[in-house]
């Protein structure tokens, strides 16, 4: 099969992550989890006792800031390794969620996951799912997808993976949470979240999960059968 990029955006708890990793899964593309990353970059300023709001502070953060990520053998899932230790199950804390936003619209911050991020998709064939891939990281990827739902079904998803983790959290206080990153999220003068022209768009709510998937994949192998008929095209 072609290898392509897919970029994939959208608000929090639409399933982006979930979705980009049974996509890159279906094509046998490498998943890159930014999401992830800006959780491994919050956790480290947390566990450092170091304040994104301090220049200072950031300098000194982002200088033994390494993100990584392998694949467990044992489950075949790709895991988030932070300076050599894997974090996978602290960056899906709720200390972590309720920093994440703020960390993320640090520019310096941006500006070195991005960097990581551009090299990790030179080689075609990923697959990526954030806030700002299709319009920052990788505005030339050859298939855009902007991912929504509403805020009840997002928040009633959220709570669902945080209880398969043992946390009980109050409908209302995710609710909120959500509410607010999708504030700072749109607003933020640094790569804000926005639906490029070029995406396709799909609203979630009352979607499946395999659903989703099985749409996207679609959209990818169409964009893949379509590559190849204009590379013979021009032969």
């Amino acid at each position: 099969m072609g290898k392509i990029v897919v970029a994939i955006d959208g608000y929090s708890g639409c399933g982006k992550s979930s979705t980009a990793k049974a996509v890159a899964k279906d094509l046998g593309f490498t998943y890159i989890d930014s999401g992830a990353m800006y959780r491994a970059a919050t956790l480290h300023f947390l566990n450092n006792y170091l304040s994104a709001s301090n220049p200072q502070d950031v300098a000194k953060g982002l200088e033994t800031l390494d993100i990584s990520f392998h694949l467990n053998p044992d489950t075949g899932i790709q895991e988030t390794y932070l300076n050599g230790l894997n974090v996978e199950d602290e960056i899906r804390s709720m200390p972590v969620s309720q920093k994440v936003s703020e960390v993320a619209t640090v520019k310096e911050i941006r500006k070195e996951l991005v960097a990581q991020q551009k090299r990790l998709g030179k080689k075609k064939g990923v697959v990526m799912d954030g806030r700002d891939i299709g319009s920052v990281v990788f505005p030339d990827a050859e298939l855009k997808v902007f991912m929504t739902a509403d805020l009840e079904t997002r928040s009633m998803r959220r709570q669902q993976e945080l209880f398969e983790k043992g946390e009980l959290v109050e409908l209302e206080d995710i609710k909120n949470n959500l509410a607010e990153r999708d504030r700072i999220d749109s607003s933020r003068a640094e790569s804000p979240l926005i639906k490029v022209p070029d995406a396709v768009e799909i609203d979630t709510s009352n979607l499946t999960f395999e659903r989703q998937v099985a749409q996207i994949v679609q959209l990818a192998k169409d964009v893949i059968d379509k590559e190849k008929e204009h590379a013979s095209n021009h032969r």
